[in-house]
């Protein structure tokens, strides 16, 4: 492949930012499109509800695997062999999920498909470290950040429409394996530029940042400990609850899956965009709206005037009356799901810094590799939990109770940690 971009040049690094932007896509899109069909698939699939949260389950079981041994095999036979390893991962895992005909092979489709898209994120972070470090390196992580996210709001917001325009779910399945192979082939394409690139500007593989060195967990502070339960915490509120937060939609408020537009297909999808507050999927995914809009300004607000603790307070405190407004009302969950956004704007951008704050240099690898394999174990058990309560209750109030219980745990963390804070010379606050 000739690309004749000069790779010394802005152009060149912009251009290698798109594909490495677009590595991550198609899996977020494949990740989320269970939750976005979950009324289809528990009617035309015959699954129960804790089925389709075990959906979720299985990924999150692959991907604690893989977080041990994803970094150690980007540092063993570096970023490009590796990453095409996990994109392959990928494509095969969302593959076996579209063409499956029985509940055996998605549970192994979405296994094989968590074994390779958790390591890819980790992939693709040193990717951008690579070709950015000491240069628009924030910018970057912020844009890859921004284009995965919108494979979350294409899965929610197009999904059911795929499902019902041809007529079977499976269609949108192989939607996403598409957008899978997508991925696959914009990692090609970073292959061939890295490569050019590598002789030209004599680049140094930075690694994987997430990787877990044993020897220094002892050494982590009481503080970073309240972040990692914050952290697990928080995150199993938010994303097993997407998991069935459209079934849930359709179930108590009777939302319409899909917007009745006239005209051609993607007419359709503009139409349910222009609409999303009153689709299931639609009001699913405000969640990541908010958050690709506000997160940038959010994390610019906490590098200028920190109180990243008290921010993690307010996000913590917000999820309580959100998930017990969804349970015991009747109000449009528009508005909890807003504040839900607006809580998922506040606690990341607020907590993700935090690390390198308390954490030597030397040790923040570990440090995000222990938290992301801590949050999987949530993001494992959780989702099963909500369909499971949801079979066992025939509604979803009991769920949305636990999510509530959540939310106020990683309160009393989120308070231990300011308090933890205030005795570490206010750092997280300055």
């Amino acid at each position: 492949m000739n690309i004749t971009i000069d790779p010394t040049s802005k152009l060149y690094r912009f251009t290698i930012l798109f594909f490495i932007s677009m590595l991550t896509f198609g899996s977020y899109f494949a990740y989320d499109i269970i939750g976005a069909i979950a009324p289809t698939l528990i009617e035309e699939l015959g699954a129960s509800r804790g089925t389709v949260g075990a959906f979720y389950t299985i990924y999150s079981i692959a991907a604690i695997i893989s977080v041990l041994i994803g970094g150690i095999l980007i540092d063993r036979i570096g970023t490009r062999k590796s990453s095409m390893i996990f994109s392959l991962l990928v494509l095969i895992g969302s593959v076996l999920v579209a063409f499956a005909d029985d509940l055996t092979l998605v549970f192994v489709g979405r296994f094989v498909f968590g074994a390779g898209a958790e390591p890819l994120v980790v992939a693709q972070s040193a990717m951008l470290s690579r070709w950015f470090k000491g240069k628009e390196l924030a910018l970057s992580f912020g844009i890859a950040l921004t284009v995965s996210r919108l494979g979350t709001l294409f899965s929610f917001n197009t999904g059911e429409l795929i499902s019902s325009h041809f007529g079977d779910y499976h269609y949108a399945l192989i939607a996403a394996a598409l957008f899978c192979l997508v991925s696959l082939a914009a990692n090609v394409f970073y292959v061939f530029m890295d490569k050019k690139g590598e002789k030209a500007l004599k680049l140094q593989d930075e690694g994987a940042e997430e990787k877990i060195v044993f020897k220094d967990i002892k050494k982590f502070k009481i503080s970073f400990w309240y972040i990692a339960m914050l952290c697990v915490l928080f995150y199993s509120a938010i994303f097993p609850f997407t998991a069935l937060s459209t079934d849930f939609f359709v179930d108590k408020w009777e939302v319409p899956r899909v917007i009745n537009a006239s005209g051609s297909f993607m007419r359709q999808i503009f139409s349910n965009f222009l609409n999303m507050f009153e689709t299931a999927g639609g009001i699913s995914s405000i969640i990541i709206f908010a958050s690709m809009i506000f997160a940038p300004f959010a994390g610019h607000l906490v590098d200028k005037f920190g109180k990243r603790a008290s921010l993690m307070i307010v996000g913590s405190l917000l999820m309580i009356p959100a998930y017990l407004m969804l349970g015991f009302t009747q109000l449009y969950p528009a508005y909890a799901m807003i504040a839900l956004g607006a809580a998922f704007v506040l606690v990341p951008a607020a907590m993700w810094p935090s690390i390198p704050l308390i954490v030597p240099k030397e040790q923040v690898g570990t440090a995000f590799g222990i938290i992301t394999f801590i949050q999987n174990i949530g993001l494992a058990l959780f989702p099963y939990l909500n369909g499971l309560l949801r079979d066992t209750t025939h509604n979803y109030t009991a769920s949305m109770l636990m999510f509530a219980s959540l939310g106020a745990f990683g309160l009393v963390f989120a308070y231990l940690l300011k308090r933890a804070d205030l005795n570490d010379k206010g750092v997280l606050e300055r």
